[in-house]
């Protein structure tokens, strides 16, 4: 899609969700940046530091539940679009100092893009619909979440590694997910 068609695109999000184009640039910038799944970035009309990714949203004003719908209805709409083109658009100004020539998942290829990723030390996670990923060490293990549709992750570590996983039904405890896979 040219330049042109996108400034049309950014013009009718911004006028379908009475945001302003500025607003609409900043969210398609960082959906880019997270291929098209995931966005972090920060603007003042979602209250500062944001984040989205499919099935969980966060603002910087974080009780404001409007606001959420509001950033969770702009990006999905944008993210197929940021998607396929994010590597047309990626210059070497665009402010990324490193960006790896090939994607290094380490998680079962079969499994698709997971809806959100992390790691810490040699602890890390990969959650995607009906799959949660979980490699320790050289060890990787796989789950069935079953109903759990997984949108809160926390990871903490002290003198042990831990995470910790919510879903709409609250906590999740791995040891309660049938593995699918060692």
């Amino acid at each position: 899609m040219p330049l042109k068609n996108e400034e049309r695109l950014v013009a009718r999000v911004a006028l379908r969700h009475s945001i302003s184009p500025e607003a609409v640039h900043t969210i398609l910038r960082a959906l880019r940046f997270g291929g098209g799944s995931m966005a972090q970035f920060s603007h003042p009309e979602f209250g500062g530091m944001s984040q989205w990714s499919p099935g969980m949203t966060m603002v910087g004003d974080m009780f404001n539940n409007s606001l959420k719908s509001k950033l969770d209805a702009v990006c999905t709409e944008l993210a197929g679009y940021a998607a396929e083109n994010d590597r047309r658009h990626y210059s070497e100004d665009s402010g990324v100092s490193y960006r790896a020539s090939q994607k290094s998942n380490w998680w079962p290829a079969g499994l698709g893009t997971p809806t959100s990723v992390g790691a810490q030390n040699d602890l890390k996670y990969a959650v995607f619909p009906r799959r949660l990923v979980i490699k320790e060490g050289d060890r990787v293990e796989i789950y069935d979440t079953g109903n759990h549709r997984i949108f809160g992750v926390a990871q903490a570590q002290s003198s042990d590694q831990t995470l910790t996983f919510t879903s709409q039904d609250g906590l999740v405890r791995v040891k309660d997910l049938p593995r699918v896979a060692t």
